[in-house]
């Protein structure tokens, strides 16, 4: 363990369902882990078919557990990526790489109430949520738009019986209502939404057609990017370095093809971190980040998603 990062090994392995897998992971020299919050997450990096892949996947231990770190990792159809190398060739013992962990998903102490909504596998940082005690000894909900077959898959992690939890998937009578839910919110409340881009979009999209503040609303998205578009080069002119991005790989991807560490988290253009100054071209932009200003400005571009629109881009890398 160090400042820039840890090794851990995997301890456990359990496939709770046919394509979602619990890892259970320790620190390799036997240390104490470094304490986590609430919707914190980790950054693994996961080797696999000649290059090694970072991605990043949510606690859902207890808030300042400090023996092992859990996560739930969903198995991405034709994933080349994180979601391969954990279902197809981790195993227990192997010692993997990973940063501390982070939190850019945090509940908000100051709220009078947490409302919580969920797609899927956008559980996983709710479940630490709902073992956080200041969380727990507030008012809260949680809204969970699933398959109904995943209702038992989630149930251990689950408080049963709660009233507070709610369940929700594509039949009569279950679908979620969100700009109901959202119309009988007192003041005062907190909105958290996680899961797939489809969903993420109809929360906010009813918030803001509801006038709640921005300052209330927060999100994290999960799901697999669109990666796919015309080849173009990518010239990074801080290093001189140039490379053929491919029909079938992220900018990101073809960056990191390179040996270039480029600043990333999410890889679904949601949280922010890996925005690059873009120098040259035109960029077609996929992301959920950057505002209508910033794309029409077209100064800024999320490598983790986003292309070009002709054959050349030239970045501030």
């Amino acid at each position: 363990m160090s400042a820039s990062g840890l090794k851990l090994k995997v301890v456990a392995i359990n496939d709770i369902a046919p394509s979602l897998r619990q890892l259970s992971l320790a620190s390799a020299d036997g240390a104490m882990l470094p304490p986590h919050g609430a919707g914190a997450h980790l950054l693994l990096s996961l080797p696999g078919q000649g290059r090694v892949h970072r991605n990043a996947y949510s606690l859902i231990n207890e808030p300042g557990s400090r023996s092992q770190y859990d996560l739930i990792v969903r198995r991405v159809p034709a994933s080349r990526g994180g979601s391969a190398a954990v279902h197809e060739r981790l195993q227990v013992g192997d010692v993997i790489e990973a940063q501390w962990p982070a939190n850019l998903f945090p509940p908000q102490r100051r709220a009078r109430r947490h409302l919580m909504i969920a797609g899927g596998i956008g559980i996983t940082p709710f479940l630490s949520y709902l073992q956080d005690p200041g969380v727990r000894a507030s008012d809260h909900a949680l809204h969970l738009c699933c398959r109904e077959s995943e209702r038992e898959v989630f149930a251990p992690w689950l408080p049963a019986g709660d009233p507070r939890l709610s369940f929700h998937w594509d039949a009569d009578g279950h679908r979620l209502d969100i700009p109901a839910l959202l119309a009988e919110q007192p003041a005062g409340t907190h909105l958290y939404v996680c899961g797939p881009a489809e969903l993420n979009q109809s929360v906010l999209d009813a918030a803001q057609a509801l006038g709640w503040p921005a300052s209330q609303v927060h999100s994290e998205l999960f799901g697999a990017a669109s990666s796919g578009g015309a080849p173009f080069e990518a010239v990074l002119q801080k290093s001189g370095q140039r490379v053929q991005v491919g029909e079938d790989e992220t900018l990101l991807e073809a960056i990191e093809r390179l040996g270039v560490a480029a600043p990333c988290l999410c890889r679904g253009g949601a949280c922010g971190v890996c925005v690059t100054p873009l120098l040259e071209g035109e960029a077609e932009h996929r992301d959920h980040y950057l505002s209508a200003a910033d794309k029409a400005q077209g100064r800024l571009i999320m490598p983790c998603v986003s292309r070009a629109r002709g054959s050349r881009l030239v970045l501030d890398l």
